[in-house]
């Protein structure tokens, strides 16, 4: 038995595929699925289109919940999804997610132990439509932090015991690295089940959602500085940056052009959320 939690703030055209996804998935072992959408402040159809499924999870013995908050923001959402899963298993997936077909059961299977768990499976870029953010994407997946460990990019899951190292979610925007500083190397397992989501497009939003990051991880240096020690080095050393450039010049150009232009006054970020699109 486990549960799903994704937060949706105006998911429109995304939230359908992502729980469609999800209904064909194979059926864990350990019993049913309850998958919780949290819609969180939307204006569009995000509420409609994820409530039209709930028939089809019926059907499967599975059950769609889908909570309509006034209130958006991702912590409230995470939040409020926590609070009306059923299961102790939990599985945190963004709503722009795709899942492949043995990820849930993979995942549940890997938090089947007492002591504390962190699982995730193996990410991958879906194909951009813009040259730039392909080329970003293509670079970004070679380097040591997604192309080994766990990164939970987009989806990771915790049994109870990894789950009551902590309360509410804090208010901070880095909610995925909160959640993986909280575990050692050991206590984290990968599945080999992959799963896929879009690449920010263009220029300007590759430097608008880098700065999102960035400002994420000093977030948490001022709020949570305990916490914020136990961050890993995950950027690569000068031998392993040359072996990237040798491999991929064009991309570490423009994986390097982001990373420098995060920190000039420009492409100011929208929100606090800012995704690009």
């Amino acid at each position: 038995m486990i549960s799903v939690i994704i937060p949706a703030n105006n998911e429109q055209g995304y939230i359908g595929t992502c729980l469609d996804l999800i209904l064909r998935s194979r059926a864990p072992e350990a019993g049913p699925v309850q998958v919780v959408v949290v819609a969180n402040g939307c204006s569009d159809a995000t509420v409609a289109e994820a409530t039209a499924l709930t028939p089809a999870y019926a059907e499967k013995g599975w059950q769609l919940d889908v909570l309509d908050l006034e209130q958006g923001g991702k912590i409230n959402a995470l939040n409020a999804g926590d609070r009306a899963a059923r299961y102790d298993k939990r599985v945190y997936i963004d709503a722009d997610i795709h899942v492949t077909e043995d990820l849930i059961a993979q995942l549940a299977q890997a938090l089947d132990r007492s002591g504390a768990a962190y699982a995730g499976g193996r990410p991958q870029i879906r194909p951009a439509r813009s040259f730039i953010s392909e080329r970003y994407a293509r670079f970004w997946e070679k380097l040591p932090f997604m192309a080994s460990g766990v990164p939970g990019c987009g989806v990771y899951a915790l049994n109870a015991a990894a789950r009551a190292r902590w309360g509410d979610f804090p208010d901070i925007t880095a909610d995925d690295t909160f959640v993986r500083f909280h575990f050692a190397a050991d206590e984290m397992y990968g599945v080999p089940a992959t799963y896929s989501w879009p690449i920010t497009e263009g220029f300007a939003n590759l430097v608008r959602v880098r700065r999102r990051q960035d400002q994420g991880l000093e977030q948490m240096r001022q709020q949570l500085p305990e916490l914020a020690s136990r961050m890993e080095r995950t950027a690569p050393d000068g031998r392993e940056k040359l072996r990237l450039f040798c491999r991929d010049p064009l991309g570490f150009v423009i994986y390097s052009a982001v990373a420098v232009t995060v920190r000039l006054p420009i492409f100011r970020n929208r929100s606090t959320w800012d995704r690009g699109r």
